[in-house]
């Protein structure tokens, strides 16, 4: 991170729903909520297997990867459940919610080719998840020491007081303009534009805290058409100023704003880049601001723990932020395959901590069960919520799915810390 005692421009940027990348990432992710709605439903039909195994939500293991180029979408990875799921009208459905439904965006929901690779999960990878190493080796504990993490690795979370989500300025303005893209086209007040699109926002920062927008860039595909000082003039009336007057931005006197640089953006989609999962993690995190372990989310069921220990870890910072220990906070977790207990916490607060580090490192230990299965349960990470996740971020929209995003270990926290 940039000295927090110097004055610096820091950038993050977002893409919208349409980008190919996140196409892919929703593909994947609708994939997953589909899988665990069905065996949820199995489950409460109280459906038995023919080889007797019960329909069970907590046996879902899912590992799913989308590709998406000109005309074609491919699905692999590895799954493991019970349920039956259409594949193919899943993929298609996702694509013309985004928007892709007529050849002229230059890919169309109903004519792309879908081809389905996936695949069982690895029973050595299975092995340590089902029963983790401390069962095997007969360590006695409770039913979360029973669960092994799906994968070794580490994960990171951020929060800081920039905004009223205690995300950090940038991305999370970038997210917002993201999403008013996607929303002036689909009600048709930009009837023009297509799903494509990316946002970027340039803040300066001053002694560590955000001041004022100098610089905006705003790329979105469009209709052969239209011209582009009428799309720039339109972008910064229906787009641009709504989201700056909502979030109350100080934009610069001499604010940069750039509208489609290149001056045009009619190929966009799959057709113009092609798409992959998991391509986007910095958007999808914290815009570059904090570190990242380097796990994508889209696709993963919650015994990954790039998913679901990466949403710990923002749950944690975000409370401890919201509990008014630090104004900053980076919490890292690693974890080992097969493994309940993590390897390694860590507790980061860039200097902005009002208690002791050291303490504040201890009350996380004392208040949070890190643990991939208590994770699980805290959290509520078994239900179809995971598609909603998988465009505009998965942090700072305080969504009712979006449990991490709770600020609901607050005083547990500061009871721990000896402060009131």
């Amino acid at each position: 991170m940039a000295n927090q005692h110097a004055s610096y421009l820091f950038t993050s940027e977002s893409v919208t729903e349409g980008h190919p990348d996140k196409v892919c990432d929703q593909i994947s992710d609708a994939i997953l909520d589909a899988i665990l709605e069905k065996e949820i439903e199995l489950a409460e039909a109280g459906y038995v297997a023919p080889g007797g195994m019960p329909a069970d939500p907590a046996a879902v293991r899912c590992a799913c990867e989308t590709l998406a180029t000109t005309g074609l979408v491919i699905v692999t990875g590895e799954i493991r459940t019970q349920a039956y799921i259409d594949i193919p009208s899943i993929v298609r459905a996702v694509i013309a919610d985004i928007g892709y439904n007529r050849a002229k965006f230059g890919f169309d929901s109903e004519t792309c080719g879908v081809m389905n690779a996936i695949h069982e999960q690895s029973p050595d990878i299975a092995l340590g998840v089902d029963l983790s190493w401390e069962a095997q080796h007969g360590e006695d504990g409770d039913q979360y020491d029973k669960v092994g993490a799906g994968d070794q690795g580490m994960v990171f979370g951020y929060a800081c007081n920039d905004t009223k989500t205690l995300m950090p300025m940038p991305i999370y303005l970038a997210h917002r303009l993201a999403e008013r893209l996607s929303e002036v086209r689909k009600n048709e007040t930009m009837p023009y534009l297509r799903p494509d699109g990316k946002t970027q926002v340039s803040v300066r920062y001053v002694e560590g805290k955000p001041t004022q927008v100098e610089k905006i860039v705003v790329s979105t595909q469009h209709a052969e058409d239209i011209e582009h000082a009428a799309l720039r003039e339109e972008l910064i009336a229906n787009v641009i100023m709504p989201v700056v007057e909502a979030e109350g931005v100080t934009l610069a006197d001499d604010v940069e704003i750039h509208v489609n640089p290149t001056g045009r953006f009619v190929i966009g989609g799959p057709m113009g880049d092609a798409g992959l999962t998991g391509r986007k993690i910095i958007v999808d995190t914290y815009g570059g601001m904090g570190r990242h372990g380097g796990g994508a989310f889209s696709g993963k069921d919650c015994t990954k723990v790039d998913r679901s220990a990466a949403y710990a870890a923002r749950w944690v910072a975000k409370n401890v932020v919201a509990a008014g220990l630090a104004d900053r906070c980076e919490i890292q977790i690693a974890y080992a395959i097969g493994m309940a207990k993590p390897v390694s916490v860590m507790v980061d607060t860039f200097g902005t901590n009002h208690v002791a580090e050291e303490t504040i490192a201890e009350a996380v230990q004392q208040v949070f069960d890190l643990r991939p299965g208590a994770i699980v349960d805290a959290l509520d990470l078994r239900r179809p919520i995971y598609r909603k996740t998988a465009a505009y971020g998965h942090f700072g929209r305080e969504l009712p799915e979006f449990t991490w995003e709770r600020a609901d270990r607050v005083e547990e926290l500061k009871a721990a810390c000896g402060v009131s």
